[in-house]
């Protein structure tokens, strides 16, 4: 199934994303070209205090957006953007690397996912993301361990999971002051 906007689905998403205002497009989104990557709009303004850049897609990037906007008005600063990759096959190299090369402190690269490492997009996306990055940056994964079961069997340790990831993904450790050599 071929989308207006670009290509096939390359898999389903929770029906709470159909009920968010957040996740609706205007008629002028759907009409505009398909962007394979999303970069953070709301750190446009800010790219020189962004030390971490998480790329996600699906469901996800929904809850860390939420989540860093409650962070933002308890007065918390951030330091991270948050950029959608909507496209996973082709894998959308050029774009992930002009996002990349937007932000000129980088520390690090976080892929983020709800899903079990094993069953995510992470195994098909850690090479690619490392190729689109360079060798300067580290490139992590933040997400669930790996599982025999997608679910976690129980609404609250699906609840305290999500929240670990999140919190995981929104906390830049300060960066580790190095003596110099005498």
């Amino acid at each position: 199934m071929r989308s207006a906007t670009g290509p096939a689905l390359a898999r389903i998403q929770p029906k709470s994303l159909l009920r968010l205002p957040d996740a609706a497009s205007s008629l002028e989104e759907l009409t505009a070209a398909f962007r394979a990557v999303i970069d953070d709009a709301a750190r446009a303004e800010q790219r020189d205090t962004v030390r971490r850049l998480v790329f996600c897609s699906g469901k996800v990037y929904y809850d860390l957006v939420t989540a860093r906007t409650e962070q933002e008005k308890s007065g918390a600063s951030g330091g991270v953007a948050i950029a959608r990759v909507e496209e996973l096959y082709p894998w959308p190299h050029d774009a992930v690397a002009s996002v990349v090369d937007a932000y000129p402190n980088l520390e690090e690269v976080v892929w983020a996912q709800e899903e079990p490492k094993n069953m995510g997009a992470w195994t098909f996306v850690s090479p690619r993301l490392r190729a689109s990055t360079g060798n300067q940056l580290t490139v992590r994964y933040i997400g669930r361990p790996e599982r025999a079961s997608p679910a976690e069997g129980y609404f609250q340790a699906h609840a305290d999971e999500q929240k670990r990831i999140v919190t995981e993904v929104l906390t830049v450790r300060e960066p580790s002051k190095r003596r110099a050599k005498v």
